[in-house]
């Protein structure tokens, strides 16, 4: 996907907080959880996390704050991140087209095959996507403290994801083969690697569903189209 940075989500973390407290950080599950904000690159190192938002907070409000604090979440003009649609399509940031199915196969021909643009856009997007949904699976498997919450402040417990995120980090770049990588591999060898590019130029500071940017999705997806049936 030319212009594609690398991919976003949210992640709930187990956290213990004063019963004041519970309600806001208690999320759609009905778990007092923090929502975790991550961006991951295709190696799965987190290169971008943003801990502390209560579990109440939805995905699309802290990405709003990751973009406007002062340690932004920077993204380039003409650039994007992959997202779902917890999240609007705005410049900067491509969800998949809703009530559009993606659970499917490219290749082969009928009922299980992409039979539209649209299709084909929602089951690329899908499989790029699964590189976060793969980091977080791997960080929370390899890490098994991240499953319970301490009993330290929750300004302590925010301080000490950062660190479990780096940590994750560090043991990805010393182990040549990572064996919970390559289980979760096993389990889905259907993937599409994404073109990843660094971040340069101006940042976009504002996140607001456009016309233009409707339309550069659509574009994307016809260009999909027309490079696959060609193929």
């Amino acid at each position: 996907m030319q212009g594609c940075l690398d991919a976003l989500d949210g992640t709930y973390i187990n956290v213990r907080v004063p019963i004041a407290d519970a309600p806001r950080y208690r999320n759609i599950k009905g778990h007092i959880t923090t929502n975790t904000l991550a961006v991951c690159d295709p190696h799965l190192r987190f290169v971008y996390v943003l801990p502390g938002w209560e579990g109440s907070a939805g995905d699309s409000r802290i990405l709003r704050d990751a973009i406007s604090r002062p340690l932004e979440l920077k993204v380039p003009k003409e650039c994007y991140y992959l997202c779902d649609n917890a999240n609007a399509n705005a410049e900067g940031f491509v969800t998949p087209y809703k009530g559009v199915r993606y659970h499917l196969k490219e290749l082969g021909f009928g009922t299980h095959a992409p039979q539209t643009p649209d299709e084909l856009f929602n089951l690329r997007h899908t499989k790029a996507r699964n590189k976060i949904k793969q980091s977080f699976a791997v960080l929370k498997m390899r890490l098994g403290i991240l499953r319970s919450a301490s009993f330290y402040p929750i300004e302590v417990q925010t301080g000490l994801i950062i660190t479990y995120f780096l940590l994750h980090n560090f043991i990805c770049g010393q182990m040549e083969v990572d064996p919970i990588e390559a289980e979760l591999d096993n389990q889905d060898d259907d993937e599409t690697e994404m073109e990843h590019e660094q971040p340069v130029g101006d940042h976009i500071n504002s996140m607001e569903p456009s016309a233009s940017w409707n339309k550069k999705m659509d574009d994307l997806a016809r260009a999909m189209w027309v490079e696959r049936n060609n193929m």
